[in-house]
């Protein structure tokens, strides 16, 4: 009962500040309602000596979650089917070159950039952080993340082609970065781990590859049963619980659960929901069914991590490090993008405008930060926790507010349809 109370309450101070931000920030609809929360966090700060019961009371909830679990084993599986749902599978194919390499080599690259850098820098600093800590933030920081891009994307008003790479990355980098993590997270807590090459290739393909034909097995079985019915109540409970049941799935079978669900979003949203198949008044609820879980979801996900704030100690003493992080991310990102598109020959060539906005379009949120809470307490997980949580703040807001300004400014007019 306590985590039906706990619910309620997130949900009541998520339409709250839903409707404080339509009616008087006016910005987007996440950003505005993780700003906010941010704000509350702060003044419920400063308050705590004049009102210790409430601040306690507030931090002993927000702390009551286990925010990896609820994102990482709940909520992303229903975001990443609700956004897969819309991705147009035919612009996925004509980007499909440049979506493979940066969600699988610029992770890897990115990885080693921010953990050799971060390396120097903490060391300079004399904070005492191990390389293979640092390793394990670029790690946990390089991916971009699905939910943030696809969810600040809607409003930014990015050329097409463009949208489509940015979120085609973001949607199938979980299953390199997850590996990556969880490789160097189990040397970093057991240095006796024996991991050779040939296994982390066998775990990559393993997580990547399965998760994502068990999502088209999934996909596939699910629109053929919508399409024989052509119910609305039944097809929305059908990818109810191709979400819910796939999920069990793949946990139990050891692969990637979101790779599943990126898979079976786009099956059934590009083959199930074909007009010729499924009636008008079927489509639409099964659309609006779906745009409304991601609104409220992403809603109580952006709540979350304004209110995280409140759970990362005397994270102000970590500011130098945080900013410096933040210019570190950036450039890596920026070589991460920049070496493939010198190396690999690409179809189309790369303009300088181009690289710019996917360097500044790759968005961090969420799941760097549910990925930075499940490492075990010790003496390296307070600074990276924070050092996180300024990256994906700085990401969220001062990157996804400026995407759509910056492609505005940077890219031609007549170009902007094909980069």
């Amino acid at each position: 009962m306590e985590l039906y109370y706990s619910f309620s309450v997130l949900i009541v101070l998520a339409s709250f500040f839903a409707y404080i931000n339509i009616r008087f920030l006016k910005l987007p609809p996440t950003i505005g309602i993780m700003i906010i929360a941010m704000i509350s966090s702060i003044l419920l700060v400063v308050s705590g000596n004049i009102f210790p019961k409430t601040f306690t009371n507030f931090s002993k909830l927000i702390a009551e979650f286990d925010f990896t679990e609820v994102l990482m084993g709940a909520m992303l599986n229903f975001l990443l089917f609700a956004g897969a749902i819309h991705v147009n599978l035919k612009d996925l194919r004509e980007q499909r070159a440049p979506i493979i390499v940066f969600s699988t080599v610029s992770v890897i690259i990115s990885t080693l950039v921010i953990g050799i850098i971060l390396d120097f820098v903490t060391s300079y600093m004399s904070l005492d952080v191990p390389f293979i800590y640092c390793l394990l933030f670029g790690a946990l920081i390089s991916p971009t993340d699905p939910i943030a891009v696809l969810s600040i994307l809607k409003n930014a008003h990015v050329p097409k082609s463009l949208e489509t790479k940015i979120a085609g990355e973001s949607l199938f980098n979980d299953g390199v970065a997850v590996v990556v993590f969880a490789v160097i997270l189990q040397l970093a807590q057991d240095p006796a781990s024996d991991f050779s090459m040939a296994h982390v290739s066998w775990l990559l393909v393993k997580e990547a590859l399965g998760g994502f034909l068990l999502g088209i097995v999934l996909g596939v079985g699910a629109s053929k049963a919508m399409h024989r019915v052509d119910d609305y109540k039944v097809s929305v409970l059908i990818t109810l619980s191709v979400v819910m049941g796939g999920y069990l799935i793949a946990h139990a079978m050891h692969i990637s659960g979101p790779l599943t669900m990126v898979a079976a979003g786009l099956i059934i949203g590009n083959f199930g929901r074909k007009k010729s198949a499924m009636s008008p008044i079927t489509k639409d609820y099964l659309d609006k069914f779906w745009e409304l879980i991601d609104e409220i979801l992403n809603a109580i996900l952006f709540l979350f991590i304004g209110f995280e704030l409140l759970l990362i100690p005397n994270i102000v003493s970590f500011w130098k490090i945080g900013l410096i992080c933040i210019a570190i991310v950036l450039f890596a990102r920026f070589i991460s993008i920049w070496i493939p598109t010198k190396i690999i020959p690409f179809r189309k060539k790369f303009e300088k405008s181009t690289i710019k906005i996917l360097v500044w379009g790759g968005l961090r949120g969420g799941v760097s930060i549910a990925l930075a809470l499940s490492i075990a307490e010790g003496p390296s997980k307070q600074i990276i926790l924070a050092i996180t949580y300024f990256v994906v703040v700085f990401s969220i807001i001062v990157q996804g507010l400026t995407i759509g300004k910056l492609a505005n400014r940077i890219l031609p007019k007549a170009k902007s349809a094909t980069v």
